[in-house]
């Protein structure tokens, strides 16, 4: 998958029909009722053989669908978490050119109009956007207010003046979907703003450090991976009449 940079998507649907994209989700809203520890658990194991796979669920789980779980109104929940828990895949859409490490220095603007508020700008290396239905989207409601600005709305992909660029050409990681994505005046009304007005930030800085611990449990699950894989192949590798694994320096694996 990592060769041609596209998920099979039987093992799209295989996360779904195995209730992996949930995880932490009660069992009301659609999803397993396991905790985030569990959840931590099935992304270290799904990374030791293939980490493309354990980025598509880990950051599901805990970027998008968390936000909805956790700040969510009732409606939301019952409007997005079963979709996310059975078939639908959802983005965190926050990181930007100019805005990276450095996430609220970003530029996307939410324009009041009325009831409803016109999204404009673009982001960068968003995870699962190829096939996201459901976008976590920060924006700047009041620049003037710098930080404490930023709001965070829920946006449907069929949305008029929303676009997914092309799949980016990575380095590693490669099967699992990360696109630009693009608002150019995207309405949306106000019942979709997730949490309360001007308190993105706060937000995002809550689920990205739950973001993180998943990140650490994937390259544990990736580094175990490569070396139960390594193991065996150092016993049977053999060169200047011994095995790989009978040199000196090997013996540091024990």
């Amino acid at each position: 998958m990592d060769k041609h940079s596209k998920m099979d998507p039987i093992v799209k649907q295989g996360v779904f029909e195995n209730g992996l994209m949930g995880l932490h989700v009660p069992e009301e809203y659609g999803g397993s009722g396991s905790s985030f520890f569990d959840a931590m658990i099935v992304i270290e194991e799904l990374a030791k053989t293939d980490p493309a796979v354990s980025a598509m669920v880990g950051i599901h789980n805990t970027l998008p669908v968390s936000m909805i779980l956790d700040h969510g109104t009732e409606e939301q929940k019952l409007r997005y978490l079963p979709a996310l828990c059975s078939d639908t895949f959802g983005s965190f859409c926050i990181s930007e050119a100019g805005a990276g490490s450095d996430a609220f220095a970003l530029k996307t603007l939410a324009k009041q109009d009325g009831d409803y508020f016109l999204l404009s700008g673009s982001k960068m290396w968003i995870t699962n956007s190829g096939d996201a239905q459901v976008f976590v989207v920060f924006a700047n409601v009041d620049p003037s207010q710098r930080y404490k600005g930023i709001t965070c709305f829920i946006v449907e992909r069929g949305a008029d003046g929303l676009t997914v660029d092309k799949e980016e050409d990575k380095l590693g990681i490669r099967a699992s979907s990360t696109c630009q994505v693009h608002f150019d005046n995207v309405r949306v009304h106000k019942s979709a703003i997730l949490g309360e007005y001007g308190k993105g930030y706060k937000y995002a800085i809550e689920c990205l450090n739950a973001g993180r611990i998943a990140i650490g449990a994937q390259m544990i699950g990736l580094a175990q991976g490569c070396f139960d894989q390594t193991i065996p192949y150092l016993q049977q590798r053999e060169q200047f009449g011994q095995r790989l694994i009978d040199f000196q320096v090997e013996q540091t694996l024990d």
